[in-house]
């Protein structure tokens, strides 16, 4: 069985591109993605990009220190996930997951636009978010998780709809638990890649983002990106804005 998917672009982020590629400077503007997977057995999300209130006070919700590092200007009234799915003819309430690719603000701060869906996030992700001095370090905010979602925690690989069209792949090492998704498409698999490959770049140089849980797992998970890749598998890396270019936007299939 395969299942469509659909890109979304939730707005944009500017910020310093040494944070998210070692050796470069400069700034750097990124899509902030969300993927609608449609699936005979239901209705997922792959990220559920920023909460409204990023737009408006951005240091409130996510403290003085993160709202300095970036520029939310390119995040307009209409770019929440809810806003997105409803544009395109879908009702936010009738989305039965939202599979996080970790619980960073740009990617589980839409969740709670999501009102019925059960989150799925690997175990230990989850589980970083419930500990307060790990959750700090790592950059995780009650906020975007405290909503009330009946949660699926999954270790390792997860089938969601046991027939192997979407998978959930362990990528470690950007947070304690990113996994990354793979899709079966009628053109092919697809692999979102999350925040565990921002770039193309990334991949092909090896070259991490600056803040990273943990530079060896995640320079495994790159590893196990390009085997996916060389085995026929086309990445959508996480924001990678020339990239984005190539991919059809919502209600057109993402390939």
């Amino acid at each position: 069985m395969v299942a469509k998917l659909y890109a979304m672009t939730c707005g944009h982020l500017t910020g310093r591109l040494k944070d998210m590629i070692e050796g470069e400077e400069g700034q750097v503007t990124l899509p902030i993605p969300s993927f609608l997977i449609e699936h005979p057995k239901g209705r997922a999300l792959f990220d559920s990009g920023m909460h409204p209130q990023c737009r408006h006070d951005a240091q409130k919700r996510l403290g003085e220190r993160v709202a300095r590092l970036f520029d939310f200007a390119g995040y307009g009234a209409a770019d929440d996930v809810a806003s997105r799915l409803e544009s395109i003819g879908r009702d936010p309430a009738r989305v039965d997951y939202v599979i996080n690719s970790h619980l960073h603000f740009d990617h589980a701060g839409g969740n709670e636009l999501i009102p019925n869906a059960t989150l799925v996030v690997q175990r230990r992700e989850w589980q970083a978010g419930q500990d307060a001095e790990l959750a700090a370090r790592v950059g995780i905010y009650r906020a975007d998780i405290d909503h009330g979602h009946p949660v699926m925690q999954v270790d390792g690989e997860h089938d969601l709809f046991g027939d192997g069209s979407v998978v959930c792949i362990p990528t470690y090492g950007h947070t304690p638990g990113h996994q990354s998704l793979k899709v079966r498409t009628d053109k092919g698999d697809v692999v979102l890649t999350g925040d565990a490959c921002y770039f193309c770049r990334t991949l092909r140089e090896r070259r991490l983002p600056r803040f990273v849980y943990d530079r060896e797992q995640m320079l495994a998970s790159l590893d196990r990106l390009a085997a996916l890749e060389q085995g026929g598998a086309r990445l959508i890396f996480g924001h990678d804005a020339q990239m984005w270019k190539s991919i059809a936007q919502a209600p057109a299939p993402a390939v």
